[in-house]
């Protein structure tokens, strides 16, 4: 008999899940990067601008948009990596992003509803003037 070598397999990510090893060795460090540049940008980015500007709106205007901006890419840029978590079958890996990108998704909220209710008319305004 001839012993023929079998085709070596083609692996494909999502045809097994990722071993919890590699999974948590990429879930822990990537929670805790993530997390940490939202805290230091929302102190460091946000805060010493803010507190730089001593109250020249325009600044402080441009410093809350800036951030909003930087917190809406490192949105994005959870969720695609949770994606590509989720095609690899990383199941730790995937959590770790989501959890993350609901605190992102907060921070954004949070960001925008201050900025909402900073710019918004004075209660008292009603009709549409050059007062108002």
């Amino acid at each position: 008999m001839t012993d023929t070598l079998s085709a070596p397999e083609r692996r494909r990510p999502w045809s097994h899940r990722t071993r919890l090893g590699i999974d948590l060795a990429l879930a822990i460090p990537l929670f805790l990067l993530e997390t940490a540049w939202l805290a230091l940008d929302w102190i460091y980015g946000l805060g010493l601008e803010v507190w730089a500007a001593q109250g020249d709106e325009a600044r402080i205007d441009a410093a809350s948009l800036a951030h909003i901006g930087r917190v809406r890419i490192l949105l994005i840029a959870v969720l695609i990596l949770a994606v590509l978590a989720g095609i690899f079958r990383a199941r730790w890996t995937v959590i770790a992003h989501l959890l993350v990108a609901l605190l992102a998704g907060g921070v954004l909220a949070a960001a925008r509803h201050e900025w909402d209710n900073n710019h918004s008319p004075s209660p008292a305004c009603i009709r549409y003037s050059a007062n108002c």
